[in-house]
């Protein structure tokens, strides 16, 4: 039921404190890497704060396909722009948002060994307890859907979308993402701009 999911909703600081600390224990563990690849779309964000933080320019992309909206999947994932660069004999960091079914991870690890990687680590600020992966480095477990900064518009018409296929109202749909944590403002004008945009 729609109305039972929960959220985390955290912040853009609590997301970098994250990714400091995550930083820390990379170097702490005595990992190089020689190129930092971000999961599209969700691990950009993170990936770009942690080659600043390793103080590593090299990042490279790697895009799978999986989810379909809110806690929605389709089937397997699949890789649908493989890695950027070369990664032969290199040792690579992949960093995502969260492990959540860890499927697209495990396709993501398993492409870059395919493609010569000496080492393949990966780091990620969420991880859930039923992923058939545990990433190497991961600072919070959660079983809630997590609203990142970088994809709250996205969140909210994914769950407007859900309520309504559920037989529920928009107002419903806002209500329970204002008594989540998301802020109010921002969930107006999502709402009104995804209704002029008809969804």
């Amino acid at each position: 039921m729609v109305e039972s999911l929960e959220f985390v909703i955290p912040t853009w600081d609590e997301i970098y404190e994250c990714l400091l600390s995550l930083a820390d224990e990379i170097r702490g563990g005595g990992f190089r890497p020689d190129v930092i690849v971000g999961v599209s779309r969700g691990g950009w964000p993170p990936a770009r704060v942690m080659s600043d933080l390793l103080e590593n320019p090299e990042t490279a992309n790697v895009k799978t396909e999986f989810y379909q909206g809110v806690a929605e999947t389709k089937g397997d994932p699949i890789i649908t722009q493989p890695v950027s660069v070369s990664v032969k004999r290199k040792k690579v960091l992949v960093m995502d948002d969260v492990a959540d079914s860890g499927k697209s991870l495990r396709l993501v690890k398993s492409h870059l060994r395919e493609n010569g990687a000496a080492e393949v680590k990966i780091a990620t600020i969420y991880y859930k307890p039923w992923s058939v992966i545990i990433p190497d480095y991961y600072k919070k477990e959660t079983r809630s859907w997590i609203i990142f900064p970088w994809e709250r518009k996205e969140t909210v018409r994914n769950i407007i979308r859900r309520y309504k296929s559920a037989g529920k109202t928009v107002k419903e749909a806002k209500d329970k993402l204002v008594r989540s944590g998301l802020d109010s403002e921002l969930v107006e004008r999502f709402t009104r701009e995804i209704q002029e945009g008809q969804m």
